[in-house]
């Protein structure tokens, strides 16, 4: 091989390599992209139960997942001390159930409480919190506040 021969496979190296680094996802994080809603449901659904004062909250994804952590930490609590106990926390036992959308508080076939027996606490209108999801190396985090439930007859 000649040097010239060298010198074009070290530039086309390096330039395979600059693309590979800033064009593609291969050295990137998996991020999980998370919306979410509140709205009224019909009475005696079972999303509308377990908190009397907000509206119940549904959380979407960008694609089916699944998780192998779902916690939910006041925003602010959180902000000052990350080992701050969260208000909801599950952890997978095994492979759990594909996921696209969820509610606050929901039982997960194959999740349990990350401490036994523990129950999602009831959410503060207004209040901020931040949702953290993880299914296997992708993760998520997203900002909310719970909407109070109108007064109703």
């Amino acid at each position: 091989m000649t040097k010239k021969n060298g010198f074009m496979l070290i530039v086309l190296l390096v330039l395979a390599s600059f693309y590979v680094f800033y064009f593609t996802d291969f050295f990137r994080p998996k991020t999980i992209h998370i919306f979410h809603t509140s709205r009224n449901t019909r009475p005696g659904s079972r999303a509308g139960r377990d908190n009397a004062e907000t509206l119940p909250i549904t959380f979407g994804f960008d694609r089916a997942y699944q998780f192998t952590e779902i916690k939910v930490v006041p925003l602010a609590a959180w902000q000052t001390n990350k080992d701050t106990p969260p208000v909801w926390h599950l952890i997978s036992v095994s492979n759990s159930v594909p996921m696209q959308f969820l509610f606050y508080g929901q039982r997960i076939r194959d999740m349990t409480p990350e401490i036994s027996g523990a129950r999602p606490e009831s959410l503060s209108p207004g209040q901020s919190y931040r949702l953290f999801v993880a299914a296997g190396s992708a993760k998520g985090r997203h900002d909310f506040q719970p909407v109070a439930k109108p007064a109703g007859p």
